[in-house]
């Protein structure tokens, strides 16, 4: 895949993130008082969306470098590690995500499923790093 559309969806996300940060910040407390949830648990989801915005912005950050590293390098692990930076964000912090905004149990498996994708794309990444060939080395 084009190292571009990483960068892209990298870029995308980050700006979701942003946005989700400010929401968190300025809103959401307000969104689940409305509900008449009890401090303890308005304080859990509270937690839950910051976490998912936190780890939303990191594996951002993570696409943005997987995309700019394939402008220079070729290898697969470099697009593997792309995809479970993606597919993670939406089990690990979309999903938690989802789950706050509309009060909602998620299946037990979805967030760690995401965060054992996150912990694939690093590893996939490292091997990237490892293994790559350097495209403009070769011209």
């Amino acid at each position: 895949m084009s190292p571009r559309i990483w960068i892209v969806l990298g870029a995308l996300s980050a700006a979701a993130a942003v946005g989700w940060g400010a929401f968190h910040a300025h809103g959401l407390i307000k969104l689940l008082d409305a509900r008449g949830m009890d401090p303890a648990d308005i304080e859990h989801a509270m937690h839950n969306f910051d976490v998912a915005v936190r780890y939303q912005a990191m594996h951002a950050i993570g696409l943005i470098l997987v995309g700019l590293m394939g402008l220079h390098a070729t290898c697969k692990c470099l697009d593997i590690s792309a995809f479970f930076f993606a597919f993670g964000t939406l089990l690990f912090s979309a999903s938690l995500e989802t789950a706050v905004l509309l009060d909602m149990k998620l299946p037990w498996f979805i967030v760690p499923a995401g965060g054992a994708a996150f912990i694939a794309g690093w590893v996939a990444l490292a091997i990237g790093a490892i293994v790559s060939r350097n495209d403009s080395a070769d011209k």
